[in-house]
Order: C-alpha cells, then sequence, then structure tokens
C-alpha cells in the first residue's frame, strides 16, 4: 500500500463550520459516573489563610461530555470570577506572610515546615476520588492517567521533602576557605506568583508550589481558568496545614487579575506553565525585571526522527503514543515526525493503520484512548491547521474520524507531507493533529531542529546507524535539553532535570533542582579566629541557620 493510496480527507471537508458540528462524545443519564458526577462549588477563594464565599461573578463549569437526549454540556460545577481587588489582597497576604524574610514560614525551621507538608499528604489522600473524578469529566483525563496524575503527585512531594532532607543535612557543615570559616545554606527568596495548565492542573501546579513553599517562599497561586475545579477540593487543607498567607488562592480571567499583582514590583519568582507571549506579557509588566526569578515551562515542537535502519514497529508504537497520548495535549508530546524518505510509505502504512485502531470515547471506558477536548476553541483551530496544510500541498488522514469530529471531540488526522511553508510545522498543536515530514539527508534534520524556534526534546529511532547518530546526537544536545533514543519524549522520571532552550522553557525543574530554583544560597562567614563565638551560637541553637542537628 503506497502512500498516496492513504489519501482520504476529513468527511466534510475542513471548514470552519464543519468543525462546529458532528459527532459528540455522549453520556446516558444513567451512566453510574453521570449520576455520581462531581458538583464542585468553586465560589470561594482562599486568602491569608481564610476561605472566603464569594458573592461577584460566577461563572459555571461544564464538561467537554454532551448529556444524551440534550444539546447541553454536562455542568460539574462553577469557578469565582475573582477581580483585581482580591487578587491584591492575595498578594498583601503573601507579602506580609514572607515579612521581608521575618516571617513565620521563612523562619521556622526546616523540619516543621516538612512536618506541615507531611500532615498536607495526609489531608489530601481522601481528596484522590473526587481530584480523579474532576480531572476525568473537567479536562477528559482517562481515569488510568487521571489517577496516575494524583498518584504521581503524591509522590513527588514525598520524593521533594526526602530531597529536601538530603539537601539540608548536606549543608551541615562549617566551610573553611582561605582562613574563612562559612555555614552555607539554601535559603527562600520571597513570594512566588504560580499559573500552573490545564492539561496537569493537579501535578504541574505542584511540581513549582511544593518546592517554593517547602523551602520557605509564599505564594499567590492562579488557578487555570480550565482545569481549576481540581483544586478547590484541596483549599481546606491548605487552610489547616499552613499558617496564614502562606499560600493563596485565586480564580478568575487571568488577563484582569494577574497584570497588577505583577506591576506592584512585590512578586519575587515567578513560575508559569503555559505559552510563551502569555508570559512575556505578564513580565513587561514588572517594573524591577532585574529582581525577578523566572521559572518557565513553555512551547515544545518536539521532533521524531525515524532513520532509514530504524525498527518500523518500535518506532510507529512510540509515535502512536507520545503524538496522540491524552490527546496529544502535553508538551513532552511529539508535535513533527520527520521520517526518512526511504521508509516513509511502510512507516506511514504502519502508523495509520495504529492510529485508526484507537478508541474514543468517554474517560472512564475502558481502552479509551482519545476523549473530547477541554479548550472551546481547540477543533476550530486544529481545523484551520490542516486547511492551511492542504492549501499548500499536504494530504489529510483521518483513518478513524467516523468516531467523532467537531464539537468537542476530534478523532486524530495525520497531514503529510508537511513542509516550513506550512503553519503546521512551525507552530505548536497540543492537539490531537500529527503532523508528518520527510528527510533524505542528516543535513536536512540538524538544519531543522537548529532553525527551531523551539528547544525541549527531541527522539531519534535508529537500530545501528551509529555513523550518523553520533553526530547528529552532538547536533541535537546543543538544541534542545533532552534526546530520547528509540522512546518517545517524556518528563518521567522526576529525578531527571526537566528544562528547554529557546522559547521552550528558562530554568530546571527535577525533584532537586526545583529546590534549588525555588532559593538562593546565603551564607555566615567569619575569620578562623572567631570560630569559638560561632561554636557557641550553634551550641546555643538559638540560630536556626547554624543549625548542625540532621533531619
Amino acid at each position: 500500500l503506497r502512500t498516496r493510496r492513504l489519501v482520504k480527507e476529513m468527511p466534510a471537508g475542513v471548514s470552519k463550520q464543519h468543525s462546529l458540528e458532528g459527532k459528540k462524545i455522549l453520556v446516558k443519564q444513567d451512566d453510574p459516573e453521570y449520576i455520581n458526577r462531581p458538583n464542585i462549588d468553586g465560589a470561594k477563594y482562599m486568602i491569608n489563610g481564610e476561605i472566603r464565599k464569594w458573592d461577584g461573578a460566577i461563572q459555571t463549569v461544564y464538561s467537554p461530555i454532551f448529556l444524551e437526549g440534550t444539546e447541553e454540556k454536562v455542568q460539574i460545577g462553577c469557578q469565582a470570577r475573582l477581580t483585581p481587588k482580591e487578587s491584591l489582597e492575595a498578594l498583601d497576604a503573601a507579602v506580609a506572610a514572607w515579612g521581608n524574610g521575618a516571617g513565620e514560614w521563612p523562619q521556622m525551621s526546616l523540619s516543621s515546615r516538612i512536618a506541615c507538608m507531611e500532615k498536607f499528604v495526609e489531608l489530601l489522600k481522601p481528596q484522590r476520588e473526587i481530584i480523579v473524578k474532576v480531572l476525568m469529566w473537567e479536562i477528559c483525563k482517562v481515569r488510568p492517567d487521571a489517577e496516575k496524575e494524583f498518584d504521581r503527585t503524591m509522590d513527588y512531594i514525598n520524593a521533594t521533602i526526602k530531597a529536601a532532607k538530603e539537601l539540608h543535612n548536606a549543608e551541615n557543615n562549617l566551610t573553611e576557605e582561605s582562613g574563612i570559616l562559612a555555614m552555607i545554606r539554601r535559603k527562600p527568596i520571597g513570594v512566588m506568583l504560580n499559573l500552573g495548565p490545564f492539561n496537569y492542573p493537579f501535578n504541574e501546579t505542584y511540581t513549582t508550589l511544593i518546592p517554593a513553599i517547602l523551602m520557605g517562599n509564599t505564594c499567590v497561586m492562579k488557578l487555570p481558568n480550565v482545569g481549576c475545579l481540581a483544586h478547590i477540593p484541596t483549599m481546606e487543607a491548605f487552610a489547616q496545614c499552613f499558617p496564614k498567607g502562606v499560600v493563596n488562592f485565586i480564580s478568575g480571567a487571568g488577563r484582569e487579575t494577574m497584570p497588577p499583582i505583577m506591576e506592584t514590583g512585590k512578586v519575587d519568582i515567578f513560575a508559569f506553565i503555559g505559552g510563551s507571549k502569555a508570559a512575556d506579557a505578564l513580565i513587561k509588566n514588572v517594573p524591577n525585571p532585574h529582581k525577578l526569578k523566572l521559572c518557565l515551562s513553555l512551547e515544545a515542537k518536539n521532533v521524531a526522527i525515524v532513520m532509514e535502519d530504524a525498527d518500523l514497529d518500535n518506532a510507529v508504537s512510540e509515535c502512536v503514543l507520545g503524538s496522540l497520548s491524552y490527546n496529544g495535549q502535553r508538551c513532552t508530546a511529539l508535535k513533527q515526525l520527520m521520517i526518512h524518505t526511504s521508509v516513509m510509505d511502510k512507516f506511514m502504512e504502519k502508523f495509520v493503520a495504529a492510529v485508526g485502531s484507537l478508541k474514543a470515547g468517554l474517560p472512564w471506558e475502558e481502552g479509551v484512548q482519545i476523549t473530547p477536548l477541554p479548550e472551546p476553541s481547540k477543533p476550530e483551530y486544529l481545523a484551520e491547521l490542516r486547511a492551511d496544510a492542504m492549501e499548500k500541498g499536504a494530504n489529510v488522514v483521518s483513518p478513524g474520524a467516523a468516531q467523532g469530529w467537531g464539537h468537542t471531540m476530534v478523532f486524530p488526522s495525520i497531514v503529510y507531507p508537511t513542509n516550513m511553508d506550512m503553519r503546521v510545522m512551525q507552530e505548536e498543536q497540543f492537539g490531537p493533529l500529527v503532523s508528518v515530514g520527510t528527510f533524505s539527508s542528516m543535513e536536512e534534520i540538524a538544519d531543522y531542529v537548529k532553525q527551531s524556534k523551539y528547544g525541549q526534546q527531541a527522539a531519534v529511532f535508529t537500530s545501528s546507524d551509529v555513523s550518523n547518530l553520533g553526530p547528529l546526537l552532538d547536533v541535537l544536545v546543543n538544541c534542545v535539553s533532552r534526546v530520547n533514543v528509540n522512546s518517545q519524549c517524556q518528563r518521567s522520571p522526576d529525578s531527571f532535570p526537566f528544562t528547554g532552550r529557546k522559547s521552550s522553557a528558562l530554568g530546571t525543574l527535577s525533584v532537586v533542582e526545583a529546590l534549588k530554583t525555588m532559593t538562593v544560597e546565603s551564607l555566615v562567614a567569619t575569620k578562623r579566629k572567631n570560630d569559638v563565638l560561632l561554636n557557641k551560637v550553634i551550641d546555643s541553637k538559638r540560630c536556626t541557620f547554624l543549625d548542625l542537628q540532621k533531619i
């Protein structure tokens, strides 16, 4: 079967009208999951340790899933649409809790902060099922992945606690250099503004929030508009476990609530997961950007390179997972496949068949891999990318389109062969649209990677072509932060560095590196002749900084 025989246009074309019509994913009224669906009251917010009822504007939250027999999406809760007034109150609470470094939380010993965090974990555990249900209904994450997100987050918190202990214990010594004695420790920076994403609202948000507060910083956490509800059941746990003002929740329109916070110049750490344009726009509001510590996870256009000697069965399996796991809504997803021309036909035959075997449906159904999209504008955007590629000569294959297209459901399409004139080869599609290009020389691949605006990860598939693989790896490691050989791109394990180059990231997140990102090295130093005085302070146990007791 030759590639040219695989061409199948989407039913009814790719018009804007079609993107808003089509098959829906429906839930029956007698489905136990519908009967026990979440109903999260998000008409509240938390500032200064107080959970406050919100009497202002409310946004109803709907699932991307439609109720059978109606034209309506299923309502699953609501969220508060706070104003700049509340966002500034939240900032003031975090600033007061920081107290220029003299607040209760930053002055608390690490062992005491760990005790608060361990209590928090215990209070979160009973919320597992409701958070899993919210992830299934609000962002349509399949149950195994929703469960994994919660469990991995708990594992991440525990690993962060363990790493913080090890870091503290490693610092428990006096260093001497050139007659100078010093105690060197990592200490908190100040107030963090934390903005998490919709696709991993629980896990990704906590990868910056947890290390920041554990090390003594305070935080204002802006909940994502989509994916907001997963955080609402955690408010009580935060309020019970941490001093007032350490963690503050706000929700609503980011364009209204975030700029006023940044304009104050009181934010010390900006942790943001999202698009680079949004990050740049917020940073431009800061009057003193020189003092702002940035921790940014942004767009990616991760490429999979399938060389002519690749094991095609493995390459196809990994590329299907890499490009379409959770509908391709992952920063680490494979967003561009580059296939050697000599194996393009064989690869496409296997790849199209594998994509066609994917099952679309409700997130809790057994074996479902493709689910509705939570972003309302995404189907139309993907249709635009498809149409642009087709106008410029690409073919479109959607082997399972009959399972659903339009509304919130978009069965994966494969666009090929793509080139740099097409938007889909330059923009991060962040959805179930697979862009496939070809190459015939390693120079072409090197040029593509070097000119890309993004630099998160790449994947290379080969069996034994060391003569090409070696030089290619040397090019890739200076263009992206991680190269995966014969496997899809991914973040795990959490102990490995997770970062990026160019417009993909700023700062490194791993269990250990995140602790370092949220802190700055501080030291107490003196000449050797003052060692008696220094040891007296240590022995007095009146100073948490000069404390040699291990945790």
